[in-house]
């Protein structure tokens, strides 16, 4: 049998030739080879087991030949340090919602300091951020929304996986929180415009209904912009995730609903302005 340097080699050039990320070869290896990074590396100068190089061929097929993501084939996604269970009911969680979320534990602590606090996630997909927020802070007290029933039988199931304790309601948006206050408003809600050119391994995978946000791609943040005082404490924060593109856009819709407030963007660790948060003190 072959070692394991040259196999790995050989399949993320593979990769490479049709367009797939070869750092997505590494990903099966290690799952299927029940190896990390580490151990992996130790091992690459040993002859691969022939059970394991078929069964490591078979998903290197599915991700290349069939176009089905790693996540899907291996089942999870970490995230901030959380494994998070994924399949096609929901999207696959993204490095950058990492960065919206370590942001939002950085801020929000200048703005509510010790206390005690109210967070909802709205459009919570696998529930990646609500979950992981619930887990990093013990002041946080998540709730979190989605309009798909299937998104949030997924959210459930992380949930219990990973020991949190969000509250999940089923609906549209801000619908199933009428009468609830919170203090903490975060969403990473649809935002690829309709008519916008998607890979096809995103389309073909990940759910439409969690990708497009309508002609300009910022329905949502109209809907959850032009509401949500309606469910929020007199001081509050609102974090959103959007499209690279969006900035200054996002901050005229703000401006036109909300009054006496700061709008801080961000980029990304690329440079790219993805993240905006409005504070009322």
């Amino acid at each position: 049998m072959p070692k394991y340097r040259e196999i790995l080699k050989i399949n993320e050039q593979y990769a490479l030739d049709n367009k797939k990320e070869d750092s997505g070869v590494k990903l099966l290896l290690m799952h299927f080879s029940k190896m990390d990074s580490a151990d992996l590396l130790l091992s690459m100068d040993e002859e691969m087991p022939d059970k394991l190089y078929q069964d490591f061929l078979y998903g290197v097929d599915r991700y290349i030949a069939k176009n089905i993501p790693v996540q899907h084939i291996i089942g999870y996604q970490d995230f901030y340090g959380y494994s998070f269970k994924v399949n096609s009911d929901v999207l696959i969680p993204r490095f950058e919602t990492e960065e919206l979320l370590g942001n939002i534990l950085l801020i929000y602590g200048d703005i509510f300091e010790a206390e005690k606090i109210d967070v909802v996630d709205i459009g919570t997909g696998s529930g990646c951020l609500a979950i992981t927020l619930d887990l990093e802070d013990s002041n946080m007290n998540v709730t979190a929304t989605d309009i798909s029933k299937e998104a949030l039988k997924v959210a459930k199931q992380n949930n219990k996986k990973l020991g949190s304790n969000v509250n999940f309601l089923l609906g549209d948006m801000l619908e199933p929180l009428k009468g609830m206050k919170f203090d903490i408003l975060v969403s990473n809600p649809p935002y690829i415009p309709n008519k916008e050119f998607v890979e096809d391994l995103v389309i073909d995978n990940e759910p439409s209904l969690a990708l497009f946000g309508g002609v300009d791609g910022l329905d949502f943040y109209r809907k959850i912009i032009k509401n949500a005082e309606s469910i929020l404490n007199e001081r509050y924060i609102i974090a959103f995730e959007h499209a690279f593109n969006k900035a200054k856009e996002l901050r005229k819709i703000i401006k036109k609903h909300l009054k006496d407030v700061e709008i801080i963007q961000k980029k990304d660790l690329q440079g790219k302005d993805r993240m905006t948060f409005i504070i009322k003190k």
